[in-house]
């Protein structure tokens, strides 16, 4: 099993820090699609607020692959249940297909507001209709599982993990879902590019963590492997983790990181390299940065 699985978001959006051409053209995106298919890659991950996403998806066609995809805010309590199926309604009209391998709440603290909590009894009822084979939420922080895990039992958890996002492992859910037999999918593996960007490509805001650069580059150095080798091969290295999410520009891009992943490579990383910091492991924060 490929436990690679290809993010969409730029198929509908300028997407990433170190994304160079914007969104990519429906061409290029066949061109992707058909080179992950090809390579054993089966599970797609988009989200109706990835702009166009779901629409470029159903235009290229994406037959015999699972997609997963994830459900905005829910802006009222009435009528729950009608509006979170027209929502799905509509992306299987936009994707071209008739149910979807996983449903994911893009914000599920919003199941801890009052009256909030009936949208996951929605996603339960929906998978036993057979519209949805999983259903779970997509997370920016372990602390988030504290409070959600009990009360809304997830199939799937989508979290952001990387070498320098280690939270999952130093909180122990990454051991905790696996033993539940929540999948855990992760995302951000290389920071949405930043991990992958030298000092002078890097955006000088990011210089606050000037040291932590420093350690990661002097390390890659010293093993003599490029940044993409080792990220990648520190979040394949937790069998725990069933599917780790990339995001590419166009298909040399793809094969670059297919070709690295069958690398078995065995440099272990430094505990030291390492942030505990939302600021910087947090995307949505970077504009406070």
């Amino acid at each position: 099993m490929n436990r690679l699985a290809l993010g969409t978001a730029q198929f509908g959006l300028n997407y990433g820090i170190a994304n160079q051409t914007g969104q990519i053209s429906i061409k290029k995106g066949q061109e992707i699609i058909n080179a992950a298919k090809k390579s054993g890659i089966d599970t797609l991950d988009t989200a109706i607020l990835y702009g166009k996403s779901e629409d470029v998806l159903g235009n290229i066609g994406i037959t015999n692959l699972k997609v997963i995809t994830k459900l905005p805010e829910i802006s009222q309590t009435k009528h729950i249940k009608s509006h979170i199926k027209q929502l799905l309604k509509a992306s299987f009209k936009r994707l071209k297909v008739d149910k979807v391998a996983g449903l994911l709440l893009h914000r599920p603290l919003q199941l801890l507001e009052p009256g909030y909590d009936k949208i996951y009894q929605v996603l339960k009822e929906l998978r036993q209709e057979g519209l949805v084979e999983k259903i779970g939420y997509s997370i920016y922080s372990p602390t988030d599982l504290d409070v959600l895990w009990d009360s809304f039992h997830p199939d799937i958890v989508q979290a952001p993990f990387s070498v320098f996002d280690r939270r999952l492992l130093a909180t122990g859910w990454l051991h905790k879902m696996h033993q539940a037999g929540t999948e855990v999918h992760t995302r951000s593996i290389f920071l949405q590019g930043l991990l992958l960007m030298d000092k002078d490509s890097r955006p000088t805001k990011f210089q606050k963590w000037e040291n932590l650069w420093s350690k990661w580059y002097t390390w890659l150095k010293s093993q003599d492997i490029s940044a993409v080798q080792a990220a990648l091969n520190f979040v394949l290295s937790h069998q725990e983790i069933n599917r780790v999410v990339i995001g590419v520009d166009n298909v040399l891009h793809l094969k670059e990181i297919l070709r690295m992943a069958c690398d078995s490579d065995t440099s272990i990383i430094p505990d030291s390299i390492f942030s505990n910091d939302e600021l910087l492991l947090n995307p949505a924060n970077w504009e406070q940065i």
